[in-house]
């Protein structure tokens, strides 16, 4: 059974479940017969063992060897992907005459093919369907703005080092790892044992340093390279730190995301899109974290690729003009609750999620959607993709809903994009830390009139009082919340004075009656002035990359039978090569009409290779197979070419002026090749194939 069949099979079994508990549940409390109770308790019994049957087998094809057969486990299955990658020059480590450096990887030829038409189609996908405003900013960043953004005092990992040889680690890693282990191949282990080690997996991003410290020692967690002990954790920032300009007064950072170049230019781009509102900017380009210990290949690096999409709304209306095409989509979802009571992901109608609460809003829910379809049209598998919902010990304290859209790879469940709603925060900590509003107007219709809260500063009694602070002061006062200004008007009523802190000078001042004004009044406005939420799809390329790898990569025998021969099953869009070009043997005549094909692919911007080697024609299908191409033109005749698809080995007979044109149509989606199939006429593979 398919990945995507046993997923469902999954999902529907464990509402069954849940269904039959209750049933249960009922007739117990119900004091029915016991007859009635013991058939419906072995009813229940059934369903269990059928999803530990679907979980076993699911186990297996993940296990495998990439094609759902054979019991290569999932280190040989990586190791094997890793070695044809590394092979055929998809990417190599960088460096690696110098013996490389951790964490920093160079894309090869056909590696830098697959990303640039996995971008092409990101652009495509998103900022042409979207109108989206896409941007290009430095990756140099000064220190004002990631101060603002948090990321100078928060943006931080907890590291722990080898106490002899100074070895770095990620503590909460150790720590992960150390309970997974346990969890998976420690037999003895005990259920409440068992639990403890869950639910310390769960709250892992709650531990403080000394929470993270000791339960690392109460585990008896060593250097895993040399166990020895290890310090106590202590925070170490990820971001790369320079300096801007020859003195190095001016402090900068190389970006950890691209976000914030899109956030300070968010009243230009408001400008530019007519100010109105919603509209999207993106934005593709590197980002960089010292990362304290970079492990599992591309899925974890120190230069990677983003592409981020902030989305700005009206925190009023967060509605989508699209919605409804994607509301009907149907795919995996682990929403906060299952995750917490210990339940698996489900098949979920995108729509009744939004419906129910379960995604915040439509706007949040639309990107969703049209993540899934950007993942599963790159090649990801549907049964081995899921989208998880943030627990609220992972949300960020600003944020209204985050779900994570997770593929499986022989490492696990790994995050490749982060879906969130942001709310206002960004751009309202930019426009406190520059003094630059960065909000939006809604223009109404008729004035209308409202209540507003006025703060005003008696600037002469403050200038007497703090003399040269007194901007401070005054910024500090009209710059409250409405429930701080009230609250600060009640005590000056009762007592006179009240201490009020302001930030900027870093200390407490008092503030008396007569320094300051405060009340509500009835104003007609013409216009409402609001700070915009943002929607904010988040991309690591290099790991939707690795993925899709895994995903399409699997073994078949050679006609011979003596070997197994790797293959990419890329779909067309992403291939690195889209088409090669082969004579069936070595003579000038056919040589010609190679030649004359791979200049109609060229015209028709087709990428493809001309292999007029000598060696066999089944050796040059398997290793164009192994890069993953997915058609072959072999010329075997002057006025007709065999045409070739990768997975089926399927070929057909198509006139020479005709081939560059068909591939085409395949390769831009216009046809398929179950319609190539059943239009020309078919060519047996005894004497071109393996």
């Amino acid at each position: 059974m398919a990945s995507t069949d046993l997923r469902k099979a999954l999902s529907d079994n464990q509402s069954a479940l849940e269904s039959q508990a209750n049933a249960v549940r009922q007739l117990k409390s119900s004091a029915a017969a016991k007859s009635e109770i013991d058939a419906a308790v072995e009813a229940l019994n059934a369903l269990k063992l059928e999803k530990s049957t679907i979980e076993r087998e699911i186990h297996a094809l993940i296990n495998g060897d990439g094609n759902g057969e054979g019991s290569v486990n999932k280190e040989a299955f990586r190791q094997a992907v890793v070695n044809t990658l590394e092979r055929r020059l998809f990417y190599i480590p960088s460096f690696k005459i110098y013996r490389g450096v951790a964490g920093l990887y160079d894309y090869g030829p056909p590696g830098c093919s697959v990303k640039s038409n996995v971008l092409a189609f990101w652009r495509q996908h998103f900022v042409l369907e979207e109108n989206m405003l896409e941007v290009d900013c430095p990756c140099v960043t000064p220190e004002v703005v990631l101060k603002a953004s948090g990321h100078v005092d928060k943006f931080t990992d907890l590291m722990v080092k080898d106490d002899k040889t100074g070895t770095c680690y990620r503590a909460d890693h150790l720590l992960k790892d150390f309970c997974n282990e346990k969890l998976q191949k420690d037999l003895t282990i005990s259920s409440d044992k068992a639990a403890e080690l869950k639910h310390l997996l769960a709250t892992l991003d709650d531990l403080s340093a000394e929470e993270l410290g000791a339960k690392i020692k109460e585990f008896g967690i060593v250097a895993p390279d040399t166990k020895n002990p290890l310090s106590d954790p202590y925070p170490f920032n990820l971001m790369f730190q320079t300096s801007i300009g020859p003195s190095g007064s001016s402090t900068g950072y190389m970006r950890p995301e691209t976000a914030q170049g899109i956030f300070v230019n968010f009243r230009d781009l408001y400008y530019y899109n007519g100010s109105k509102l919603p509209f999207a900017a993106a934005q593709i380009g590197q980002a960089f974290r010292n990362e304290i210990s970079p492990r599992q290949g591309l899925l974890r690096v120190r230069e990677f690729t983003l592409a981020e999409i902030e989305h700005f709304v009206d925190p009023e209306d967060k509605s989508h003009p699209k919605y409804s095409e994607v509301a009907n989509l149907e795919f995996f979802m682990f929403p906060r609750q299952e995750q917490v009571s210990g339940q698996s992901a489900k098949i979920i109608r995108l729509g009744e999620a939004v419906s129910k609460g379960i995604v915040n809003n439509e706007t949040l829910g639309y990107f969703i959607g049209r993540v899934y379809l950007f993942l599963t049209h790159l090649g990801i598998d549907k049964g081995r993709l899921r989208f998880r919902q943030h627990l609220a010990n992972e949300m960020a304290h600003y944020a209204a809903d985050c779900w994570d859209a997770e593929i499986e790879s022989s490492y696990g469940w790994i995050e490749c994009v982060g879906i969130a709603d942001r709310s206002a925060y960004d751009l309202r900590a930019h426009s406190e830390k520059s003094g630059v509003q960065l909000v939006a107007q809604e223009k109404f219709s008729e004035p209308k009139e409202v209540e507003k809260l006025v703060i005003a500063s008696v600037k002469k009694v403050l200038g007497q009082a703090f003399k040269g602070s007194q901007k401070n002061v005054v910024e500090a006062l009209e710059a409250m919340k409405e429930k701080e200004a009230l609250d600060m008007k009640a005590t000056l009523e009762s007592k006179g004075e009240v201490e009020f802190e302001v930030c900027t000078l870093g200390k407490t001042v008092t503030i008396t009656k007569n320094m300051v004004n405060i009340q509500k009044e009835k104003k007609k406005e013409h216009q409402r002035v609001f700070t915009p939420s943002v929607i904010e799809p988040s991309f690591g390329i290099g790991r939707i990359i690795y993925c899709l790898f895994e995903h399409s990569f699997y073994t078949r025998p050679s006609k011979a039978g003596d070997e197994q021969l790797n293959v990419f099953r890329f779909p067309p869009l992403v291939a690195p090569i889209k088409c090669t070009v082969f004579p069936l043997v070595q003579n000038q005549k056919f040589e010609e009409v190679a030649k004359l094909i791979s200049k109609s692919l060229t015209a028709a911007g087709i990428s493809h290779r001309i292999d007029i080697t000598g060696t066999s024609i089944g050796k040059r299908y398997a290793r164009t197979d192994e890069l993953g191409v997915p058609f072959a033109i072999t010329v075997d005749s002057t006025t007709s070419v065999t045409l070739r698809e990768r997975d089926s080995k399927d070929q057909v007979r198509v006139d020479v002026e005709n081939a560059a044109s068909v591939v085409r149509e395949i390769t831009e989606g216009h046809t398929t090749w179950a319609q190539v199939w059943s239009t020309f006429p078919h060519q047996s593979s005894t004497a071109t194939d393996e």
